[in-house]
């Protein structure tokens, strides 16, 4: 009932998230009901698993016409980081070695699992301590996100949080700056001092990074450009951004 990337079935999906077994998302059959259904969702709910209902087509897809019974989990590629335990590391280093300068890089509801692999790829080349994604609505770590950034998902620590906000919050406490990269501001990336202890904000590919994320950030860049598209696909505006950060803490 299991194999590398799904385990299915009412019962067996349940004793995994038992045992703590990792999964990036659930898939439940719309109108599923049961005491065992209830069960898992009280225990989804808990521990903040990604959840979603889908038809049973979509069901069948993923694993074929096999005794799935309506509940198909994706199993985790990664072990994923501790989001607090990741930062107090980073932090501790710092304060040990006055030449080591944090950098975090939080996605704000980047779902593209090939833009989620390049960005993961620049991040790891351009020594970033870790990737913050949120446990809801992110794209997963998956064979296309690993292929896309070349091992870099297995290399660099990603931490999954059940509220971005609740992370930048920790992370301002612990005296980074929250750098937001969006469009939508007069500032851009080269007035930026990211010699500090600095956290990266890149948003999704449609919506750019929401309200709430923009207002807790301590301030806001954009990328100069000369054309008329006036934006660029997220990896790519990471990348650039990201290798600023490197410019700028290569400077003596």
């Amino acid at each position: 009932m299991e194999n590398d990337n799904y385990v299915y079935g009412m019962r067996p999906v349940l004793e995994a998230i038992k045992t703590g077994k990792k999964f990036e998302r659930i898939y439940l059959k719309k109108g599923l009901d049961g005491e065992s259904f209830h069960e898992m969702m009280t225990i989804i709910d808990k521990d903040g698993i990604p959840f979603q209902f889908v038809p049973y087509e979509k069901l069948d897809s993923l694993v074929g016409r096999v005794s799935h019974q309506g509940v198909v989990a994706v199993v985790s590629k990664i072990e994923y980081a501790d989001f607090e335990s990741t930062v107090d590391a980073v932090v501790a280093n710092a304060a040990k070695d006055p030449s080591f300068h944090p950098l975090f890089v939080l996605l704000d509801g980047v779902s593209d699992v090939r833009n989620f692999g390049a960005i993961a790829r620049s991040c790891e080349c351009a020594g970033a301590n870790a990737i913050i994604l949120p446990a809801k609505g992110g794209a997963p770590v998956n064979a296309d996100s690993l292929k896309t950034s070349a091992g870099a998902l297995l290399r660099i620590p990603v931490s999954k949080v059940s509220n971005l906000k609740v992370a930048m919050y920790y992370l301002l406490q612990m005296g980074f700056q929250v750098i937001a990269c969006t469009e939508h501001c007069d500032k851009n990336i080269y007035d930026i001092d990211f010699k500090k202890p600095t956290a990266i904000v890149m948003g999704s590919e449609g919506r750019g990074i929401s309200s709430s994320v923009l207002s807790i950030c301590t301030d806001r860049a954009a990328i100069p450009m000369k054309g008329t598209i006036g934006s660029l696909n997220v990896s790519n505006a990471a990348s650039i951004v990201l290798f600023e950060v490197v410019r700028q803490r290569m400077i003596k």
